[in-house]
């Protein structure tokens, strides 16, 4: 898991400056799939789902995240919008921080942008292989067990 200790001191310091401690209810919906990515939190209590939409049924959970993970890295990319939703399944406790001025911070100093950039983009990666895992679990060919040749 890579979470905001992965930072330097100085970067982790810097970043946490921005940020103001807010709270959610169970059932808060953080932001919806395709809405404006101008926030992102780090998890302190509880746990935030992240999910798909899928026409025609709820949403569907992909992943859970609690305690230090990242929720929500379509911030980085703007103007992007969210590319999936979150949900509150437990009253929550989060850092929350702007967007935009944390991507200020980021273009104002090259090497404190560079590790932000490394540190999200890092968890990124890590969610996209466990989605690539997910859907090859969904869609993977049946085993097919007791068949005699």
């Amino acid at each position: 898991m890579r979470t905001l200790s992965t930072l330097s001191t100085e970067h982790r310091g810097r970043l946490t400056h921005i940020a103001r401690e807010v709270s959610f209810d169970q059932g808060t919906r953080l932001f919806e799939e395709g809405g404006p990515a101008d926030s992102f939190w780090i998890v302190r209590t509880g746990l935030v789902t992240l999910d798909l939409r899928v026409p025609g049924r709820r949403p569907r959970v992909i992943e859970s995240l609690s305690h230090g993970e990242l929720v929500g890295w379509s911030w980085l990319f703007p103007p992007s919008p969210w590319q999936m939703g979150a949900e509150a399944m437990t009253p929550v406790r989060a850092l929350e921080f702007d967007a935009a001025e944390a991507r200020r911070l980021c273009e104002a100093d090259p090497w404190f942008g560079q590790e932000v950039g490394m540190w999200v983009g890092s968890v990124l990666a890590r969610r996209l292989q466990a989605a690539r895992t997910r859907l090859l679990d969904l869609y993977a060919a049946p085993r097919v067990t007791g068949v005699r040749g």
